[in-house]
């Protein structure tokens, strides 16, 4: 029999009842753990707009605003951004579902967002295509369509429609959507698998990886070749950030705060810029030793390096440790409208496509100079900004069921959702 003492002192019987219901409420909570219906992560726009506007730059020629990217700083570059960030949005919007309605529902809504990509990436390749074909015809310039890889297309076009429509030809500058249609489309198996056993998946995803680079596994593409970003590959950063968005960055919170990790991160991070450093600058090539140029080149960004996949991460570390998500600058009208493009990335993104070969045209049939260049790289930004402007107006004040829209939460954009 219990005793009054119990409750103070805490009798075996009083234990054995607290342990048993602590048992049930760790059998009933699922593995992963999700923020606040309705939170919006701010960061997380910001750096998928910024993305956009690299991606945007390192598709034009080469000029002043080039230098301004990533990719010249570093093994990674904007891709890496882009496709992190749309795992952690696809798994913050869907694992929800998942969580709340069961896996037949989230399926089902994913599927529809996959079906909206997809159409997307096809009205894209319609318009790219034309905006290709008119310019090479009207201004009698056939090294367009042959720079922006559509000869094909125009030699056999019945069969490389029925190719771009299985996402294995794709013209210049179309990778990053068939890509990401492939790894939505498995999202619900990743999500299954979070929901059981998280730190598993993102084994299971480590594995896919490494059996990818030991037997060259990977997509064939049309007329020859293979997938500009190989799915089998990319998908571990796509799986890492649904693992982030899952529980796994708020169990990565002491490693992450840790003073080594981020003198370790620094010390990657510069070494990285002396290596790329050596790329511009030929004089400065005796001081890579051999056997360290030997084991690092080539640095693959199709199947996505070991050295790539680490420079974003020590990237990300220092972001998380140095920028919180309460930082006053994300309020700052200064960043708006990189946030505004962040939060409608996949329209953002289809228009980016469309301005970069309309700004290699320009470059290439006119000559001016650093200024012209300039000024390209800056217009097509603002039209990306203005653009994003519209949609977002027209969400929040036009559309009337903008308030239905808003309550499915935060950061959903490509992976579907509010704005």
């Amino acid at each position: 029999m219990s005793s009054i003492a119990d409750p103070i002192a805490g009798s075996p019987v009083a234990d054995a009842k607290a342990k048993a219901e602590a048992a049930k409420i760790r059998a009933a909570a699922p593995a992963i753990t999700l923020p606040a219906a309705g939170e919006r992560e701010l960061r997380l726009d910001l750096f998928r707009g910024l993305a956009l506007w690299l991606i945007f730059i390192d598709h034009l020629p080469a000029n002043l605003l080039t230098w301004l990217t990533l990719r010249n700083y570093g093994f990674s570059d904007a891709t890496e951004i882009f496709i992190f960030i749309s795992g952690y949005t696809a798994a913050f919007v869907y694992g929800r579902a998942m969580l709340e309605a069961g896996f037949v529902i989230a399926t089902a809504r994913i599927l529809r967002r996959v079906w909206q990509i997809y159409v997307a990436h096809v009205f894209l390749f319609t318009i790219f295509l034309a905006e290709i074909s008119y310019v090479a015809t009207s201004f009698e310039n056939p090294l367009y369509t042959e720079e922006m890889g559509i000869m094909d297309f125009l030699k056999q076009p019945d069969v490389t429609i029925v190719q771009a429509l299985l996402l294995r030809f794709r013209p210049v500058n179309m990778d990053v959507l068939p890509l990401y249609i492939v790894l939505m489309l498995f999202l619900p198996l990743i999500l299954w698998l979070m929901k059981w056993k998280p730190d598993v998946t993102l084994g299971l995803s480590v594995l896919l990886y490494a059996l990818t680079w030991q037997f060259d596994l990977y997509l064939s593409a049309y007329p020859n070749g293979f997938w500009a970003f190989n799915p089998f590959a990319w998908q571990l950063l796509f799986v890492f950030g649904a693992w982030c968005a899952l529980g796994g960055a708020r169990r990565m919170s002491r490693i992450l705060s840790s003073p080594v990790t981020m003198w370790i991160c620094i010390v990657y991070l510069v070494a990285a810029f002396f290596v790329t450093l050596t790329w511009y600058v030929p004089q400065l090539g005796h001081i890579m030793p051999k056997v360290i140029e030997q084991w690092m080149y080539p640095i693959n960004k199709t199947d996505l390096d070991v050295l790539r996949f680490a420079h974003f991460l020590a990237l990300a570390a220092l972001t998380v440790r140095f920028l919180p998500r309460d930082w006053p600058g994300l309020k700052s009208p200064w960043l708006r409208p990189l946030i505004l493009c962040g939060q409608h990335s996949l329209e953002i993104f289809c228009l980016g496509v469309f301005l970069a070969f309309a700004g290699h045209f320009v470059l290439a049939e006119v000559s001016g100079g650093a200024a012209l260049h300039a000024l390209i790289s800056v217009s097509g930004i603002l039209i990306m900004w203005g653009m994003a402007w519209i949609i977002s107006w027209y969400k929040h004040s036009a559309d009337k069921g903008a308030s239905r829209t808003k309550s499915t939460g935060g950061n959903a954009d490509l992976a579907g959702g509010g704005a």
